[in-house]
């Protein structure tokens, strides 16, 4: 199915940001300094992408369509699961950007620690989700879904990612910059 595989590849880019995140912070714990660009560019790319992007396209299509054709599971797996793991993955960049501000002005060891702890919270929140999104709720939309209403599925998915299409340069600097600081 298009939309599954494409959600599935915006997974692996985003572990690919989780992965730089952790070796982020334990260059940190070795003595780097912390680094606050690389954090603010984080901070806008988790908000623009990870999430602004990638879980509103499965939160107002993917989502939608399983827990209004589903039932009770797909209720529970839905709201009780992976919409409260993005409202939690919200919280901790809020928190990162909270410390981060904090330790802009500060340079307390306080801060600097409740940057480390929140970022690494996202990243641990966001291996798991991924992991139960790609092995658990996507097969059992898949599966459970009608051919009828995949198709629709992917019709708005295809419509939603040509409107998205403006904004990959910018998705592009910002992983570039990542990656270079």
């Amino acid at each position: 199915m298009f939309t599954i595989e494409f959600l599935k590849k915006e997974h692996e880019k985003i572990i690919e940001v989780v992965d730089k995140v952790e070796e982020n912070c334990i260059s940190i714990m070795n003595g780097r300094e912390l680094n606050v660009n690389f954090y603010r560019v984080l901070i806008e790319y988790i908000r623009k992408f990870a999430d602004s992007t990638h879980h509103k396209k499965e939160e107002d299509i993917l989502f939608k369509y399983m827990v209004d054709n589903l039932g009770e599971v797909a209720e529970k797996l839905v709201k009780s699961g992976m919409l409260t793991e993005h409202q939690m993955a919200r919280y901790y960049v809020s928190e990162l950007e909270n410390y981060l501000n904090d330790y802009e002005e500060s340079k307390s060891d306080k801060s600097k620690v409740q940057v480390l702890a929140n970022a690494m919270s996202y990243v641990n929140l966001l291996r798991i989700h991924v992991d139960k999104e790609n092995n658990v709720v996507y097969p059992f939309g898949e599966r459970s879904l009608t051919k009828e209403l995949l198709s629709e599925i992917d019709s708005e998915m295809k419509s939603k990612i040509k409107l998205e299409e403006q904004n990959e340069e910018r998705r592009k600097e910002l992983l570039d910059k990542l990656f270079s600081l």
